[in-house]
C-alpha cells in the first residue's frame, strides 16, 4: 500500500517533479503577532511550535508518510498592509532537520504588530506555496490566533477572499483558536477561517496550553491516512 501511494503521488505531481522536490505535505504555520498578542504570548507560540517539531511522535508521523518528509514555513502576520515575515521553507525528514527548524522558530524575531489581518496573512501563506520549488499532494495553512479579523482601513485581502483563494487551489486551512481575549473566537474560526475537506479548528483557553495543542494539531495534520480503494 505504501508503494501504491508513492506511485500515485509521482503520477499526480509528474509535471512538477523535474523542477520541484516532492514531499508528503507542505505546511505553512501562520502565527498571530497582532496588538492583542503581547511579547510573552508571541514567544509561547514560537516555543510551542519548536517543541512540537522536537516531539518524538511528530517525528514518527513525518517519517511514516509515503515519502517520509514534509516541508514547513513559519509566517508571522498582523497588520494587513505590512509585508509578512517568513522563515523560508525547510524540508524535515529526520531529527536533525526538525531541530534546525525548531531553532529557527525559537529565535525568530518579532517585527509585526497592529491590526488582526488574518486574510492577508493567509494570502501570504498561499503565495509562498507558489514559489518554494516544492511539490506535495497536500498543502495546509495552520493559523493560530486569539481574535477576529479587524476591519481594514485600506483595500487588502480579507478572510473571505483568502478562503476562496485557498479553495480554488485545493489548500486546507486549519485553525488553533486561543480563547483568552474572545471566548467565542473558536466559533468565528469555524465559520470564517476553516476551509477544505477534512479541515478542523482546535481551541485552547490560554497561551499556556499552546505547546500541547500544537503537538496534537501537528500530529493530526501530518499523520494523514487517505482512503485508497482498488475498486
Amino acid at each position: 500500500m505504501r508503494w501504491l501511494i508513492i506511485v500515485c503521488l509521482f503520477v499526480i505531481l509528474a509535471p512538477q517533479a523535474a523542477a520541484d522536490e516532492i514531499v508528503d505535505l507542505e505546511l505553512a504555520l501562520a502565527v498571530d503577532a497582532s496588538g492583542s498578542v503581547d511579547d510573552g504570548e508571541f514567544a509561547l507560540q514560537l516555543k510551542g511550535i519548536a517543541s512540537g517539531f522536537r516531539d518524538p511522535d511528530v517525528l514518527k508521523a513525518i517519517r511514516s508518510g509515503p515519502l517520509g518528509r514534509v516541508a514547513v514555513n513559519l509566517i508571522v502576520w498582523a497588520e494587513p498592509q505590512a509585508p509578512k515575515d517568513m522563515s523560508g521553507w525547510q524540508i524535515i525528514a529526520n531529527s536533525d532537520d526538525a531541530e534546525r527548524f525548531a531553532e529557527t522558530v525559537e529565535a525568530f524575531p518579532r517585527r509585526q504588530t497592529g491590526a488582526t489581518g488574518i486574510g492577508a496573512g493567509i494570502a501570504s501563506a498561499l503565495r509562498s506555496f507558489d514559489r518554494n520549488n516544492i511539490a506535495a499532494g497536500r498543502e495546509v495553512v495552520d493559523v493560530s490566533g486569539d481574535g477576529r479579523e479587524t476591519p481594514p482601513h485600506e483595500s487588502v485581502v480579507l478572510i473571505g477572499q483568502a478562503r476562496v483563494m485557498a479553495m480554488s487551489r485545493g489548500v486546507i486551512i486549519n485553525g488553533l483558536a486561543i480563547l483568552n481575549q474572545e471566548p467565542d473566537v473558536a466559533e468565528w474560526y469555524r465559520d470564517n477561517v476553516q476551509t477544505g475537506p477534512g479541515s478542523f479548528v482546535m481551541s485552547i483557553s490560554s497561551y499556556q496550553d499552546f505547546a500541547e495543542a500544537m503537538r496534537r494539531k501537528l500530529l493530526k495534520e501530518i499523520d494523514y491516512r487517505p482512503r485508497v480503494s482498488l475498486r
